[in-house]
């Protein structure tokens, strides 16, 4: 098997906090091609100790760094962009974690105003084993340390939205972006809509690893390398950030209230199921409400994530085919990348 391997490494200037705004992209490359890149953490490498807190050492006009725009060749409006996750990996032997004053779900935040003081800004710094793949909880204030196992996501992946539209990075919707969902691991496919010429895929929020939902508004927050493979599904679009598996099918939804994002991310599935085994809707609708799963993404962010997810064994394993086959072999690109390197 061939393919194209390129490697991305920004430098700190070249570093973007918002998807679309359509600046020149880092790289040009063409369907299924690998990527080798580098991402910084959401503080942009600024929180090094317990003694660095972010409204002290971060600009944040500069938080939630990712890597890109990658331009795919022949990517349209119109099409699907296929993002293989084949390899993350901290780059580092620490990672770091915070609450902030005003940022969290259990806190009140600039949209949830209540009397009650804000909380106390704290930092954690996790010693990170890569060998032994794990990190370790350092409580701040006493008690036992706990060591967690090592499982590295991405909390930010997408595309340029649609309508000429610029959204923060740390902003999730249609076009991907900050969804924080710990189902973007290694392994795993994420499809988008394409919305502009070339796709202008762009990926960063490296974690260590993240409970579901993100409580408290970070992860165990890192800077990692990462591999992908890139690929393309002609003439069929995706309205909403989409992810596979070996196992599992999965749709997201990225709204506010937490409900309408759930919402979302259930009925895509729902039709996402009927499309792909034939039955009708409300045929797919009981199955998916008998054998769905419903993880949280995030539940801090500027919208809130939702994802909705269906073992692939429900709708006939060897029978159901998404996006053309494209998990599958990109699946064999990535084994083939991995047994030459």
């Amino acid at each position: 098997m061939t393919f194209d391997v390129v490697p991305l490494t920004p430098t700190p200037d070249q570093y973007r906090y918002v998807f679309g705004g359509a600046p020149e992209p880092l790289v040009r490359v063409r369907p299924g091609t690998v990527v080798e890149l580098t991402t910084e953490d959401c503080f942009g490498g600024r929180v090094t100790s317990t003694d660095d807190l972010p409204s002290r050492v971060c600009d944040f006009s500069k938080l939630n760094p990712v890597t890109g725009p990658i331009h795919v060749e022949g990517a349209e409006p119109g099409d699907t962009l296929a993002v293989h996750l084949v390899e993350i990996a901290p780059a580092r032997d620490w990672a770091v974690s915070t609450t902030f004053p005003h940022f969290g779900a259990l806190t009140a935040t600039h949209s949830t105003a209540m009397l009650h003081d804000p909380l106390e800004e704290v930092v954690w710094v996790y010693e990170v084993d890569r060998e032994r793949g794990t990190c370790l909880f350092r409580p701040r204030r006493g008690g036992p340390e706990v060591e967690l196992p090592l499982d590295p996501m991405h909390g930010t992946v997408g595309v340029a939205p649609a309508g000429g539209e610029a959204f923060a990075t740390i902003t999730p919707g249609a076009h991907g972006g900050n969804m924080d969902t710990p189902e973007l691991r290694a392994g795993t496919t994420a499809y988008f809509g394409v919305n502009v010429p070339g796709a202008q895929l762009a990926i960063g929020d490296g974690h260590c690893r993240q409970g579901e939902g993100e409580v408290c508004g970070t992860a165990v927050e890192a800077a990692m390398r990462t591999v992908v493979v890139v690929d393309l599904v002609k003439g069929a679009g995706t309205p909403w950030p989409r992810l596979e598996t070996d196992d599992f099918l999965m749709s997201t939804g990225s709204a506010r209230p937490l409900e309408d994002a759930y919402r979302v991310s259930q009925h895509d599935l729902v039709t996402w199921a009927a499309e792909l085994t034939g039955w009708d809707t409300l045929d797919a609708y009981q199955l998916v409400s008998q054998a769905g799963l419903a993880p949280a993404g995030n539940v801090v962010d500027t919208n809130y994530t939702m994802v909705a997810k269906l073992a692939k064994a429900y709708l006939g394993r060897e029978g159901v085919v998404a996006a053309d086959g494209v998990h599958d072999r990109l699946r064999q690109t990535a084994a083939a990348y991995l047994a030459q390197r």
